[in-house]
C-alpha cells in the first residue's frame, strides 16, 4: 500500500491553525503571517500538482518529431522503391543509412524534448520550494525574540530590549504555533517529491525539512524553559 500525503488535509489544518493564531493574537504579527501561510500553502498545493501533469505543448512537440521522421523515412522508402528494385543489396543499403540517420536524429530530438520537460518542471519546482524556505525563515524571525528566561527573573531589560508583554501561558502557545507553521511548511515540501522524482528538487525538499526540523528543535527548548517558569507572570518593563 503507496502511503502518500493529502495536500487537502494539510490545507485544512493549515487554515485551522491561521484561525487559532488569529483567535488568541489577533494583533500579533504572527497572525498576518499565518494568513499569508494559507495562500502559500494552497499555491503550493497546485503547483505540486502541476508538476505531476503532462506538458501537452511538450508532448505534442514530441510527436511532430516522430511524424516528421516517419515521413522521411517513408519519402526515402518511396524514392528508392520507384527507382529500383528493393531486391537489390545495393538499394537495401541506401534505405539503411539513410533510414539510421534520421532514427538517430528523431531519437536525440525526442530526448532533448523529454529533457526540456524536466528542466521545466524542476524549474516551478525550486521557485515555489524558495517561497516555502523564505516563509520558513519569516517564521523564525517572529519567535527569534521570544526569550523564555526572562519571565525566569533577574533580567532587567534595557531600553533597546524588545517589548515583552507576554505570560508564560502565552509564550508557549505562540511558540506551539510557530512549532506546528514550520512542521507543516515540511509537509507542504514534502508534496513536491510526490509529482516530481527529480535529484535536485529531492535534496533540496530535504533541505527544506532538515531546516524546518532544526528550527522546531530550538523552539522546543524554549518551552522546555518555560516548564521551570513557574506560575504565569508578566515580564518586567524595559528601563526607559
Amino acid at each position: 500500500m503507496k502511503m502518500t500525503l493529502d495536500a487537502d488535509k494539510i490545507i485544512k489544518t493549515v487554515d485551522i491553525l491561521a484561525q487559532r493564531v488569529g483567535e488568541r493574537f489577533p494583533d500579533a504579527g504572527l497572525c498576518r503571517v499565518a494568513k499569508d501561510f494559507t495562500l502559500v500553502a494552497r499555491k503550493a498545493r497546485g503547483d505540486a500538482a502541476g508538476l505531476g501533469k503532462a506538458n501537452w505543448r511538450l508532448r505534442l512537440m514530441t510527436l511532430a518529431v516522430l511524424a516528421m521522421g516517419l515521413i522521411l523515412f517513408g519519402f526515402v522508402v518511396t524514392e528508392l522503391r520507384f527507382n529500383a528494385p528493393l531486391r537489390e543489396v545495393g538499394k537495401l543499403v541506401q534505405i539503411l543509412e539513410p533510414a539510421a540517420n534520421i532514427a538517430i536524429l528523431v531519437a536525440l530530438g525526442i530526448a532533448f524534448i523529454v529533457r526540456m520537460e524536466g528542466r521545466w518542471k524542476r524549474k516551478n519546482a525550486l521557485a515555489s520550494l524558495h517561497s516555502l524556505r523564505s516563509l520558513i525563515h519569516v517564521i523564525d524571525m517572529h519567535q527569534l525574540t521570544k526569550d523564555p528566561s526572562v519571565l525566569l527573573g533577574g533580567i532587567e531589560p534595557t531600553a533597546s530590549s524588545p517589548e515583552r508583554l507576554m505570560n508564560r501561558v502565552e509564550l508557549q502557545r505562540y511558540l506551539d504555533y510557530c512549532s506546528e507553521m514550520l512542521s507543516l511548511s515540511g509537509k507542504l515540501a514534502a508534496l513536491y517529491t510526490q509529482s516530481i522524482q527529480d535529484e535536485v528538487v529531492i535534496q533540496t525538499v530535504n533541505e527544506l525539512e532538515a531546516l524546518s526540523t532544526n528550527l522546531t528543535r530550538k523552539i522546543w527548548q524554549k518551552i522546555m524553559m518555560l516548564d521551570h517558569t513557574g506560575p504565569a507572570r508578566r515580564p518586567r518593563k524595559r528601563v526607559k
